[in-house]
Order: C-alpha cells, then sequence, then structure tokens
C-alpha cells in the first residue's frame, strides 16, 4: 500500500509474530506502509516471518528474538525499534502459549507458563512501550486478548484466566496513559484458522464452527484488520475498547 497507507511511516512491533495471527498483523501492518519489527521466541521464526512479512521490503521490516516473559527482553525490544527506526507508534502484545488441562490435572507450574507469557508478557509490553509513548504524547497499544477470556473455555483455566486478565490491564492502561495521547485497546478473536487450532480434534473442530452464527472459523488476517484499525487514526478517539472478532460466537 504505501504512501496510501493506514499506518504509513509509523513504527510497528509485534511479539509473537512468528507465525499464525502475529504474522497476519506484522504483514498487513507492513503492507499499509508501517515499519515493523517482528518479534518471536524463536530465532528462526522471527528471521522468517521478516522475510515474509516484509516480501522485499528489506530494511523496512526486521527480525528480533525476545522472550516477552524477560523484563530486559521486552524493554530491549523497544528500545530496538526505537534505535532502528527513530520511534515507537504500534505496540502489538500478541505472544501467546496453551498448556491445556482440566483443573484436576493442570501443574502449578502449566498455570504459571500461560499466565507469564500471556499477562506478564502483556503487562512488560504495554509498560515498556508506554515510556516512550508518553514521552511522544502518542501512540497506540493493542493487547490480543480471546473470546475465552469472556466465557471461559474447558480445560482452559489459565489461558482464560489470563486473556480475562488482558482486558482488565488494557482498561487500566487506557485511563492511566489517556491523558498522554495514548491509546490502550484490545482485540478478542473467536475460533481462528492457525496452527493451534489445527491441532484440535477435526469433530471438536466441527462442533465449534457450528456454534458460530457466520458458521465458519475465522481467517488470521481477520484478526489483523482490527488491529490494522486500532492502529489507525480511524480509532483516534478510542481507548480501552474490546473488539470481538469472532464470527458473532459469544454474543
Amino acid at each position: 500500500m504505501g504512501e496510501g497507507g493506514l499506518v504509513t511511516g509509523r513504527v510497528a512491533l509485534v511479539t509473537g509474530a512468528g507465525q499464525g495471527i502475529g504474522l497476519a498483523i506484522a504483514r498487513l501492518l507492513r503492507e499499509h506502509g508501517a515499519r515493523v519489527v517482528v518479534s518471536d521466541r524463536d530465532p528462526a521464526l522471527a528471521e522468517a516471518a521478516a522475510r515474509e512479512a516484509g516480501q522485499g521490503a528489506g530494511p523496512e521490516v526486521v527480525p528480533l528474538a525476545c522472550d516477552v516473559t524477560d523484563e530486559a527482553a521486552v524493554e530491549g525490544a523497544v528500545a530496538h525499534a526505537v534505535e532502528r527506526f527513530g520511534g515507537l507508534d504500534v505496540m502489538v502484545n500478541n505472544a501467546g502459549i496453551t498448556r491445556d488441562a482440566t483443573m484436576g490435572k493442570m501443574t502449578v507450574d502449566d498455570f504459571e507458563a500461560v499466565v507469564d507469557v500471556h499477562l506478564k508478557g502483556t503487562w512488560l509490553g504495554v509498560r515498556a512501550a508506554a515510556k516512550v509513548m508518553r514521552e511522544a504524547r502518542s501512540g497506540s497499544i493493542i493487547n490480543i486478548s480471546s473470546l475465552s477470556g469472556k466465557s471461559g473455555n474447558f480445560g482452559q483455566t489459565n489461558y482464560s484466566a489470563a486473556k480475562a486478565g488482558i482486558i482488565g490491564l488494557t482498561k487500566a492502561a487506557a485511563k492511566e496513559l489517556g491523558p498522554r495521547g495514548v491509546r490502550v485497546n484490545a482485540v478478542q478473536p473467536g475460533l481462528i484458522r492457525t496452527a493451534m487450532t489445527a491441532a484440535m480434534p477435526p469433530d471438536v473442530f466441527a462442533a465449534r464452527e457450528a456454534d458460530i452464527p457466520m458458521r465458519r472459523a475465522g481467517e488470521p488476517h481477520e484478526v489483523a484488520g482490527a488491529v490494522l484499525f486500532l492502529a489507525s487514526d480511524l480509532a483516534g478517539y478510542m481507548t480501552g475498547a474490546v473488539l470481538e472478532v469472532g464470527g458473532g460466537r459469544l454474543m
């Protein structure tokens, strides 16, 4: 899109961008003119994703290895974006993992791992981005929650709790940062076709689709579209908002 893009010239950092929804977000932001830091815990995935998202953009898309549970690593990722591109305008906290099990079988380690990546990782990302954006008196932070955080999913007490927590974090941060011109919003995807959902048993996936008013799973680019909107000036008077991208599921 280049010069006609919705985020032309802006600098974006996307966590968990090695595949799936994160990669789709990085790709769409780039298509709309942003310079993008593609971050993932896996350096090889980050490298491959940067090549795919950039598609010839060269230095406009750069990979970065980052563990979002590591305070210094997250602050370093934000510093890298600022050093490389001169600032940070868009922060997308997307990194996530699952460790599904019923409560009786879930280990404390599996609970803590999921909460650490999703909730602490998002908090660290919001905090690090806010330091830069407060000074600039502008910026858009987008946190990726899930409809699991609205209704709760069987076998996902860890994931559902973390994703609900992201909504509370988003609203509290929006109140703190609003006076400084920084917007903080969240997106709640529903059933989306990714490597994560591809691992679901086909009959379970089909049953979930049948419960959706639009009768289909979503695609990663459809979540990316909501993120692009929130990142752009089209959403200039929106903060503390939660956009559901779920085909009408759990209305």
